[in-house]
């Protein structure tokens, strides 16, 4: 894929031009027996019905039947390789696209919906196949066919070919002023489909909550808001083309018309004035023919005007996507094959964990000021605060998924942005608040992105370990039980328990768990927190509202509005009588 910062579509052209060339051959060669066809009806007028020579008829008659044989031929193999190139072009452009997506930080997803991007994906990239696949190579139709026509015209009579010559110029004017129009509203509508898209991915998403809370007439109305303005952009964009395309439809139904009244009125005047005929009726009867020939081409104007319009729009949206760039880029100086001669896989980070002055900004908000504090590798650390005093955030800015705004986050020593992005994230397993859990069996949930590394007795040890077999083994299909879209169909303690299993299974250096045993009973919790105290060699980060998740670890940080204001161990926290113990007072009694 190129590196440019738009989507280069001659890029993806340029492997399928001798296909592409091989059907505008077949094109040409189709049109050019379009164009024979007059011509043996000129002589069928002339000569046989005319001049009653019948001794030729059987051989027109053939040329006849010729022409379609090889049009069916010809037109048959530039449908299939269009729809073959446009299919692959297609198919490559959005496996990119998604790439592209796939490959921007953190930042982007946070100011853009999942709607819009779903529409950018499929429709979007459906309008730029519809122009691969034959709007493309019916324009490349519509021009061959046009020359050609007029050509074999001007050889009948240049009087009357001005005719039709007249009637394309007034069709292409309008046709460049209907796309005119057309284009920006275009733009708007694929907008609003998206909002559209987003509002009913979202409410079908949560429609369970939607539910809970009596909110179906509310989200209703949202939806019939958004559909209504899709409706009004629909019903604009056909008003545009209502208001022109008659025009065009007008021309070429009068040229046929025009064109007999003035051969006819030529020949008349012709044969009463006693001059030589410069124009037969067999001859008219081909021009009548080439002129509904070129009738199809100025149709065909306001339809691939509608369409261009579409995939320029689609285009523009797509290359939004395009001029973005990561705002995370791989720092490190060297390769992720040439980092594996110190460190060959990301299980040979020991896990030493130093942040070191750390100051983070979403915007104008500063979320994190000052903090430091380090961890040793195979210790735990727990971290305390309130809502929003940045504790996920740290998370975050450990696993490269933003960049700090001022000091400097270490990991054995090693500045987090020396390390290839692969390494250090494939070093980290979390348990976050947001659980996410893809429809697929619970083996292939806790496999996620190593199913060629875990193995499945490594899966049973991490459901045992969660104490989720407890719930699995009474499943049907255990293991390979498919659960539903984001883990429907299974309890929060459940889902929080295959994720903990997820994160086990994996064997990382660090290990995270924000908030992860929340939905979990006390006993469950105490458990759980049991076999984590009983992993050795890996540095587990707890982050946590509730004293007894933390109360074990050798380390111990309270956040306050960013700032790291308390640190020490359990009984020493205590000491101090600051937040932690206000909190303790708190849940203890």
């Amino acid at each position: 894929m190129t590196k440019s910062n738009k989507l280069n579509l001659f890029h993806y052209f340029k492997k399928y031009i001798p296909l592409y060339f091989i059907a505008l051959v077949s094109i040409t060669a189709s049109i050019l027996l379009d164009m024979i066809a007059p011509v043996i009806v000129q002589h069928i007028v002339d000569d046989v019905l005319i001049a009653r020579n019948m001794s030729i008829l059987h051989l027109l008659l053939l040329g006849i039947l010729g022409i379609g044989v090889g049009r069916f031929i010809f037109q048959y193999a530039k449908e299939l390789i269009c729809d073959y190139c446009g299919s692959k072009m297609a198919s490559e452009i959005r496996i990119n696209l998604f790439n592209k997506i796939q490959s921007l930080s953190a930042n982007f997803f946070d100011g853009i919906n999942s709607g819009e991007l779903m529409s950018r994906v499929k429709d979007d990239v459906d309008r730029i196949w519809e122009v691969a696949a034959y709007m493309g190579i019916l324009m490349a139709e519509v021009f061959i066919r046009t020359i050609f026509a007029m050509y074999f015209m001007y050889r009948i009579s240049w009087k009357l070919s001005i005719i039709p010559s007249v009637g394309m110029i007034i069709a292409g004017i309008v046709a460049v002023l209907m796309e005119k129009k057309l284009d920006g509203l275009f733009e708007e509508a694929a907008q609003e489909n998206s909002e559209m898209n987003n509002t009913a991915a979202e409410n079908l998403a949560g429609v369970r909550t939607v539910k809970a809370f009596a909110r179906e007439g509310f989200e209703i109305n949202k939806f019939h808001k958004h559909n209504q303005k899709y409706y009004e952009l629909n019903i604009n964009l056909s008003r545009v083309f209502v208001k022109y395309n008659p025009i065009i439809e007008i021309v070429t139904r009068l040229l046929t018309v025009v064109t007999l009244l003035a051969g006819g009125i030529l020949i008349i005047k012709e044969k009463n004035a006693g001059a030589v005929s410069t124009l037969s009726v067999g001859a008219l009867m081909a021009m009548l023919q080439y002129t509904s020939g070129i009738v199809w081409p100025m149709e065909m104007l306001g339809w691939l005007t509608n369409g261009i319009s579409s995939a320029r729009a689609s285009l523009k949206r797509i290359n939004k996507i395009y001029e973005e760039t990561p705002d995370i880029h791989d720092e490190s100086a060297l390769s992720q094959n040439e980092f594996a001669e110190n460190i060959v896989t990301p299980f040979d980070i020991n896990g030493d964990v130093e942040f070191s002055h750390v100051c983070y900004s979403s915007g104008e908000r500063k979320i994190l000021d000052d903090v430091s504090f380090e961890i040793q590798a195979g210790k735990t650390l727990g971290i305390m605060g309130a809502t929003g005093s940045g504790k996920t955030t740290i998370i975050n800015l450990l696993k490269r998924m933003y960049n700090i705004d001022s000091g400097e986050i270490k990991l054995d020593g090693v500045n987090i942005r020396e390390y290839p992005l692969p390494v250090l994230r494939q070093s980290i397993a979390c348990v976050m608040q947001d659980i996410f859990l893809f429809s697929d069996t619970i083996e292939g949930n806790i496999k996620l992105g190593a199913r060629d590394t875990i193995s499945s007795p490594e899966v049973r040890s991490a459901l045992i370990k969660s104490h989720s077999a407890e719930f699995v083994d009474k499943m049907e299909s255990k293991e390979q039980t498919v659960i539903g879209e984001r883990g429907v169909g299974l309890s929060g303690g459940q889902k929080q328990r295959i994720t903990i299993a997820r994160a086990l299974a994996r064997k990382t250096p660090i290990l995270v768990l924000d908030d992860s045993t929340s939905a979990l009973d006390a006993e469950t919790e105490l458990e759980i927190q049991n076999e984590l105290s009983e992993l050795k060699g890996m540095t587990k980060i707890i982050i946590a509202h509730r004293i007894s998740a933390v109360r074990k670890a050798d380390k111990i940080i309270v956040l306050d509005k960013g700032k790291v204001c308390e640190c020490g161990t359990h009984d020493e926290l205590l000491k101090l009588k600051g937040l932690y113990w206000e909190t303790w007072k708190t849940q203890c009694n």
